[in-house]
């Protein structure tokens, strides 16, 4: 396999859009730590029972970053290697594949490996990846395709509304009064990820007015918006999802929207009802 795509189980894409003849797609598990239970974020994980566990349990779940060792193991496969992790600013994910890049150069000496802090998470990861893919298949440079992706990151827009949040807030990946703000009278706030810190941008009581605010931020913020391909992942949200869907085709006409359900990392943070979008 010439090309190896690298991510974070922070990281919401389906293989099926990745995995193809010259590159495929890893995902590195991070742990979620729910008092004295340990959860693998891996492909083994059953998220009903995470989901319900968290949602019975008076504390916060503690996330941490996988070892460099397990990202060390990845880097072995490929001629090229291109790691995608969570932002910098929100996990230490991103550290832990720099140090294993590092020890695998010293191990074995030369080979490309690069890794992208996506200054984002979720499914805004995955549409990193989705590029990275995208570029491969037309036979792009790698180098090159580094360049590509750095512009494409800059020019990357994510955004969220959520239901609860509690685990951001106790973790201290969001500010109190966004929380504040959700629980007076079932106001949604519409969140983005600026500079890879989550800010509030606007706010809606109710979930189809926030979906209308969504919207117009979108239109005022991404005048080629019709080129576009939009990505959803959503927990335990379907008709969320598709709701947002509708609107993005019947009023900013994108290109197309895939919808997907979220990994462990994305729920832990979204918790149910929530929805990310990214393009």
């Amino acid at each position: 396999m010439p090309n190896h795509i690298v991510v974070d189980s922070g990281c919401d894409v389906n293989p099926e859009f990745i995995n193809c003849e010259n590159h495929t797609i890893t995902h590195i598990p991070l742990n979620l730590q729910l008092e004295d239970k340990v959860y693998l974020d891996d492909e083994n994980i059953n998220l009903d029972d995470y989901l319900a566990h968290m949602e019975a349990s008076p504390v916060a779940v503690k996330s941490s970053a996988p070892s460099p060792s397990l990202f060390y193991e990845a880097f072995k496969t490929g001629n090229n290697v291109f790691a995608v992790t969570l932002s910098s600013k929100l996990s230490a994910t991103y550290q832990s594949a720099i140090t294993a890049k590092d020890m695998y150069i010293e191990e074995y000496g030369k080979k490309f490996i690069h890794v992208f802090d996506s200054l984002s998470a979720s499914v805004g990861e995955g549409v990193i990846a989705m590029k990275i893919s995208e570029l491969l298949k037309n036979g792009v440079d790698p180098s090159e395709v580094v360049t590509q992706v750095n512009q494409f990151i800059k020019g990357m827009s994510t955004y969220f509304i959520l239901d609860k949040f509690d685990n951001l807030v106790k973790t201290g990946r969001v500010k109190p009064y966004i929380a504040k703000i959700a629980g007076f009278l079932n106001v949604k706030p519409v969140c983005s990820e600026e500079n890879g810190e989550i800010k509030m941008v606007d706010k809606a009581r109710g979930f189809p007015k926030s979906v209308k605010k969504l919207i117009q931020i979108i239109k005022e913020n991404t005048p080629d918006i019709e080129t576009r391909i939009v990505f959803i992942t959503h927990v335990k949200a379907y008709e969320k999802a598709m709701a947002i869907k509708e609107e993005l085709m019947a009023n900013l006409h994108v290109k197309d929207v895939h919808i997907q359900e979220s990994r462990g990392v994305t729920t832990t943070y979204a918790n149910r009802g929530g929805v990310v979008i990214a393009f």
